[in-house]
Order: structure tokens, then sequence, then C-alpha cells
């Protein structure tokens, strides 16, 4: 029997590797399991960094797989007629195998730095151009042109009325309802109502933790129109599963005319409850 578990642990770097392969070349079976599609410009940065640390683990996974299967299969006691013997260890080795580990997080580290630093600190400035992302005066930032609040269980939007200003009066309010232009660097700002939740845009490679208490911000520009997911990557109660919103990434056009609907039904409803008073 035990040959039979060394060729089962075997199987687990073959299936491990042969079930992404599978869903990365996009065969049947695994349609639609490997990566969404990305339409962020940014974007590719989250994906080459993805794909980069998937390899460096790949390897060590397969490695690993590799050394427990001879382990196995040459020291199977029931095909070893050598006597045991015994160690005490190896010191040199115990340093070696402390040292590689600790050296290949701080390398995954460094190298993620800028891919951080694009997606968390090098917010767009007003007067960058479609690529430009550096500022350093918070007065030159590019102002949010949403705020997303979450709340057991939803995604409350707000855009700001035509004041321009989000928390005044004729803010125009959704739920689960994101309407973006197509084509230009927009900022969230993002933060919760009660717990912690996450506010993943999958198509977009946006992740942000939301944290009660504290006002976040996230950028990105999106490159293609249509209807996207918005989802919580963070368990937030029993009605986790109900924080799915939707994203529609619309011309500049379509959006100035959504935009200019929810005015009117704005100013409309005002007027109706004003007549009611």
């Amino acid at each position: 029997m035990g040959r039979f578990w060394s060729l089962m642990f075997l199987a687990v770097p073959i299936l491990g590797v042969g079930c992404f392969v599978w869903a990365l070349a996009d065969l049947p079976g695994m349609r639609g399991h490997w990566l969404p599609e990305n339409i962020n410009d940014h974007g590719h940065i989250i994906d080459s960094l993805f794909m980069f640390i998937l390899a460096l683990t790949g390897v060590i996974f397969i490695g690993t797989g590799v050394a427990l299967f001879w382990f196995l299969w040459k020291y199977d006691s029931e095909k070893n007629t050598e006597p045991v013997k015994y160690s005490h260890g190896s010191h040199a080795l115990e340093v070696v195998w402390s040292i590689l580990p600790a050296a290949t997080l701080l390398f995954i580290a460094i190298f993620q730095m800028d891919a951080w630093a694009n997606a968390k600190m090098r917010r767009p400035i007003a007067s960058a151009g479609p690529d430009g992302i550096e500022g350093t005066f918070d007065d030159e930032y590019l102002k949010p042109i949403v705020e997303v609040t979450g709340r057991q269980f939803e995604w409350r939007i707000r855009y700001a009325g035509k004041d321009g200003i989000i928390g005044t009066r004729d803010d125009i309010h959704q739920v689960n309802d994101l309407h973006l232009p197509v084509d230009e660097e927009v900022v969230l700002q993002i933060k919760s109502m009660d717990v912690l939740h996450s506010f993943f845009l999958p198509n977009l490679r946006i992740k942000q933790d939301v944290v009660p208490g504290m006002k976040q911000y996230t950028w990105f520009r999106a490159n293609r129109t249509g209807i996207y997911d918005i989802v919580c990557a963070e368990l937030c109660g029993w009605g986790h599963y109900k924080m799915r919103g939707q994203l529609t990434v619309e011309s500049r056009e379509d959006f100035d005319a959504w935009l200019e609907d929810q005015w009117n039904k704005q100013e409309q409803s005002e007027f109706l409850i004003e007549e009611e008073e």
C-alpha cells in the first residue's frame, strides 16, 4: 500500500497543473473559470503580478509534490529491506529552508511595490492626461464623481447633483446600480456604514476593503462598454450573498443622458413631496 499512496501524492501536482491548464485554455467543462475579461487600462499590472506569483508558487508546489512522491516510493517499508537509520537532523539544512522562504517572500514584497503604488497610492490628478497618475498635493487630485457606501446588505451609490458636490441635497441616490463613463479616469470614494465590506470589481481588477469610520479611494480607467458585476469579497453577515450590484460602463453621452434623467426624476420627486406637504 505504500507505493499506492506515493502515486496518490504524485497525482496531486499532476491534477493540479492539469486543472489550471484546462481553465487557462478555456476548454469545454472549464469555460469561464479563469480570470474574467480585463477592461481596466491599469489592470494588466495586476494580471502580470498574479501570473508571476502563480508561476513561482506553482514551481514550488510541483517540486514539493514530486519530492513527497519520491520519498514515499523510495522508502516504502514493504519494499525496503534496509535497516532503519535515525538522524538528529541538520542545522545547516534548517537554516537553508528558513532563509529560502524568507528571501522569496522578501523578493515578492519588493517586486510588487510598483503594482501596489499604482493601485493604492498614485491617485490620478486633475491636470493629468489619459495616462497621468502622479500627484503630490491633495488639491491636485482628481475629485471622486461617485460615493459608494457598503451597508448590510447593499451598495448605496451617491452622485453629486448639479452643484457638483457630493453630500448636498440634490445628490442622486442609487442602490446596487453604478454607471460610469468609458475611457475616462474615474475616482470612487468608498466607505462603510456598519461592518467590514470589500468592494470588488472583477473585470476592473479592483478590490478595496471598506473599513467603518474611514473614507478610502479607488481609481481606474474602463476601456470597454458593457455591464459587469459588483460584488462584496468580505463575509459581512448572513445576507452577504445579496451584495451583488451592476456596473454599467457607457459612453460619455449616454452617461450624461442617464445622469440628466436621474436629476429630472429627483426634481420631480421633490416637487411632488412639496405639493403633498
